[in-house]
């Protein structure tokens, strides 16, 4: 069997001891979840339907709360190379940044990394207007990705500016076409473009700058 991709259809709360999904295809008793960065595992007595009882925290990761519309991969435990299913578990390095993945199903200000993290915030669903925050300068060296799980018109304005150059910088707005990634670096209380502007013409997966 294969992965298979579905989405929360209410949102989960971290003392909660089952997840709500839009479809339950390819669910089943025993099966390996992951939703956000979280991972779980279905509850032995499941059978059918939509509301899934599960297992939190499994794996070493942290229980957490996930906003509606956050993704939820499904799957048997050799699905997942980073189980303890029949694959090789991938060895990771005991050294660096951890990287964290917060999720947003509606407008409204992105969560800066907790000190000595890096983070991925994933932006759900239709086109949302968000914020995000100066860094504080205990958060210098952290990388911030600002990403679609859909091709939406995403519009983030980032105090004072990217690179603090402030009017005419900060507002990032996502191509409704395809997917985009903004990607950031807090430095000295700035956020800094982690990448050089491209040359060349980018078709539905530019982000634009105003």
């Amino acid at each position: 069997m294969s992965l298979v991709h579905t989405t929360l259809s209410a949102a989960c709360a971290v003392g909660d001891t089952s997840i709500v999904v839009t479809s339950a295809t390819g669910f089943s008793a025993g099966y390996v979840v992951r939703v956000g960065d979280e991972m779980m595992r279905v509850g032995g007595g499941y059978v059918s339907g939509t509301i899934i009882p599960v297992i939190r925290g499994q794996d070493g990761t942290l229980v957490s709360a996930h906003a509606v519309t956050t993704g939820v991969v499904c799957g048997v435990g050799s699905d997942w190379a980073t189980t303890n299913g029949a694959q090789v578990a991938v060895q990771y390095p005991l050294a660096g940044k951890t990287r964290r993945v917060s999720t947003y199903g509606a407008a409204g200000a992105i969560s800066l990394p907790v000190a000595g993290t890096d983070e991925i915030a994933v932006i759900n669903g239709t086109a949302h207007a968000m914020t995000l925050a100066l860094p504080t300068k205990d958060l210098d060296g952290s990388i911030l990705y600002i990403v679609g799980d859909t091709g939406a018109a995403h519009a983030i304005t980032i105090a004072s500016g990217l690179g603090g150059a402030s009017t005419g910088y900060t507002v990032a707005t996502f191509d409704g076409t395809g997917q985009c990634c903004l990607g950031l670096i807090a430095i000295n209380s700035i956020w800094v473009p982690l990448a050089s502007p491209f040359s060349g013409t980018l078709t539905a997966i530019d982000v634009a700058v105003t």
